[in-house]
């Protein structure tokens, strides 16, 4: 006979038992399909919203704002930029589908012990200049901080309250991070992908997605880097090629809308 004071036990209601003092059930609800097709390369794609998610990787202001730390020392962040209309766009139609969005934020210790000495000679080769953790001339703001104003999302594309909040310390977002265990008790498989810079941090979570066995979708016009343009292109061959599906948000909102 089944106790009928059975108490849902988990943190996501997609990943929940049932429990009593006399009672476990380990059965999960089931979710009800919402299948969605778009134009996508190098195939159409049907893909289950009720088992998606979208991961936004790095649309922080240090990488973003003009007075974050890559305009800082003198990089163009005009094309990291360039996604901020159609996430702008196309956010709200996914989270009124109750998609899970996600921002992976690069987001350090303040007292950079989660940082291996091969990682911050990337940023600061010579051992001198502004690098990881290090104050920014002028404002003060620590470099890529996880709480500060540098590794916060910028403020076109301000999260929700129920959004989900990752920080990341290496270019993927799912090396030494809580991503995948969130994802698993998401109950997601298909992945959609955003962000900066594609040929970097969004593409090397998005590779290790796919060795993980997430179905990836990157969309394009939601993606940019400030590397040279042949490493966008290779970016996009890429995925095609060996990793997943690449379209554009308009195919989505199309979908979501018909």
């Amino acid at each position: 006979m089944t106790d009928a004071t059975l108490i849902p036990l988990g943190s996501s209601p997609r990943n929940q038992w049932l429990v009593s003092a006399t009672e476990v059930d380990l059965r999960r609800a089931p979710l009800a399909e919402r299948p969605l097709t778009i134009a996508a390369a190098p195939q159409r794609v049907t893909l289950d919203l009720a088992r998606t998610a979208i991961i936004i990787v790095d649309m922080q202001n240090d990488f973003c704002h003009p007075q974050g730390w890559l305009g800082h020392i003198g990089v163009d962040v005009t094309p990291a930029r360039t996604p901020i209309p159609h996430l702008a766009k196309l956010l709200p139609h996914l989270r009124a589908q109750n998609v899970p969005v996600l921002w992976l934020n690069w987001g350090n210790r303040p007292d950079r012990l989660n940082l291996p000495p091969k990682l911050l000679h990337v940023y600061k080769p010579s051992g001198t200049g502004t690098g990881l953790g290090d104050p920014l001339p002028g404002s003060g703001a620590h470099v890529l901080e996880d709480g500060s104003w540098s590794a916060a999302v910028v403020d076109e594309l301000a999260p929700e309250p129920g959004d989900i909040h990752v920080a990341k310390f290496r270019m993927s977002g799912f090396w030494d991070t809580e991503l995948d265990s969130i994802l698993r008790n998401l109950g997601v498989t298909t992945l959609l992908f955003a962000g900066v810079n594609v040929d970097q941090c969004v593409l090397g979570t998005l590779l290790d997605a796919s060795c993980l066995g997430y179905d990836c979708i990157l969309l394009e016009d939601c993606s940019a880097t400030t590397s040279p343009s042949y490493c966008f292109d290779a970016t996009i061959y890429n995925v095609k090629q060996c990793f997943g599906f690449v379209a554009q948000s308009s195919a989505f909102l199309d979908g979501m809308a018909g």
